[in-house]
C-alpha cells in the first residue's frame, strides 16, 4: 500500500490518499500535519536569481505550456504574476487554497495551540477519524501527549504533540510567501478572532508561541516542565533548559527524549531570526540583503 496527498475542495484541506494493492484508492480524511506540508514547498525567486539561472525558468514555462491545466492548482509563475519587488514563487497552491488551509492551521480548535502547531487537528478529539480497509477498522484520535495504547512503544508524536522540525518548515514557507505577497494577503490569527495578520506576522506569531514554551510565566513556571517541580524550582536546575523530542499539544510540556537540541533547540534560531528581521526591510531588499545590512 502507498499514499499520496490530494486537495479536498469541499473543506479546503490536503489529505492523504491510500492506494491499495488491487488498485482501489480511498481518501484519508484525517486532518494531520500532512495537510500542511504542501505549503512548505515554496521556493522564492528573486529577480537577480532569474537572470543568473535562466534555464530552469525556461523549463518551467515549457512544462506549463505542455500542461496548462496545472495553472488551476498552483501559484501562477512568470511575468504578470510577480509579487513585491518583482519576486516570484513556485508553489503547489493558489492564494485561495493558501487562505483556506491557513484558516484551519490558525484555528485554536484545530491546529493552533497556545504553544505552536499540533501534528493532528484537535477536531479529532471529539470526532475520531475511522477508516475501514479490508474489513478492519483503524481509528485516529487527537492525543496531545503520549499514546493511549502500547503501539510503537506508546509513542503518539504524530497524533497531536508539537514537533519543532515541522514548525521550521512551515514558518520558513510563510516568510517566503510574505516576500512575494507582502501585505496583499491578510488572514485572521487566530481564526475567527478578527485579528488580521500578513504572512510574515503569522510566522512571527507561531514563533512567539513556540518561544513561550521555554519562558517563565507570571508564577515563574516554564511550560516545558509541565507539572514537575524539580527542574523549575531547584536553584541548580531552574536556569538550565531541557530540549525535548516533542511537546504536549495543549500545555507545551516536554515529552520523549531530552536534550533533542538537534531540532527543538531551533527555538534559539527563531528568537534570533525574528529579533533581527524587520518586515518592511525584508520586503524592500529581500532576506539575504536584510541580513547583510545588519
Amino acid at each position: 500500500m502507498m499514499t499520496r496527498v490530494v486537495w479536498g475542495e469541499e473543506d479546503g484541506f490536503y489529505y492523504d490518499v491510500l492506494r491499495l494493492p488491487d488498485g482501489r484508492a480511498t481518501r484519508l480524511k484525517g486532518r494531520s500535519i500532512v495537510g500542511l506540508l504542501p505549503l512548505c514547498a515554496t521556493p522564492g525567486v528573486e529577480p537577480w536569481l532569474r537572470e543568473r539561472i535562466p534555464r530552469p525558468n525556461a523549463l518551467l514555462r515549457e512544462r506549463i505550456h505542455q500542461m496548462p491545466e496545472l495553472l488551476r492548482f498552483i501559484h501562477r509563475p512568470g511575468p504578470g504574476h510577480f509579487g513585491v519587488a518583482e519576486r516570484g514563487s513556485i508553489a503547489l497552491f493558489t492564494p485561495a487554497r493558501l487562505r483556506r488551509v491557513l484558516a484551519k492551521m490558525l484555528d485554536e480548535e484545530e491546529f493552533l495551540s497556545p504553544y505552536g502547531i499540533r501534528s493532528l487537528s484537535k477536531f479529532h478529539e471529539r470526532n475520531p477519524y475511522v477508516v475501514y480497509v479490508n474489513g478492519q477498522a483503524s481509528r485516529v484520535d487527537y492525543l496531545p501527549a503520549e499514546s493511549n495504547t502500547g503501539m510503537f512503544g506508546g509513542n503518539s508524536n504524530w497524533r497531536g504533540p508539537l514537533w519543532f522540525p515541522v514548525h521550521a518548515l512551515v514558518m520558513r514557507a510563510r516568510r517566503q510567501c510574505s516576500l512575494d505577497y507582502g501585505d496583499d494577503i491578510h488572514v485572521a490569527c487566530p481564526t475567527g478572532s478578527g485579528k488580521m495578520l500578513n504572512l510574515f506576522e503569522v510566522a512571527r506569531e507561531v514563533a512567539d508561541r513556540l518561544t513561550r514554551i521555554f519562558l517563565r510565566e507570571e508564577r515563574g513556571r516554564r511550560p516545558v516542565y509541565g507539572g514537575t517541580t524539580k527542574f523549575p524550582n531547584d536553584p541548580h536546575w531552574r536556569n538550565y533548559l531541557l530540549f525535548y523530542e516533542y511537546l504536549h499539544g495543549d500545555n507545551g510540556a516536554g515529552l520523549g527524549a531530552r536534550h533533542q537540541t538537534g531540532w527543538t533547540g531551533v527555538v534559539g534560531g527563531l528568537i534570533h531570526l525574528f529579533g533581527v528581521l524587520a518586515p518592511r526591510r525584508v520586503l524592500e531588499v529581500g532576506q539575504l540583503a536584510a541580513f547583510a545590512s545588519k
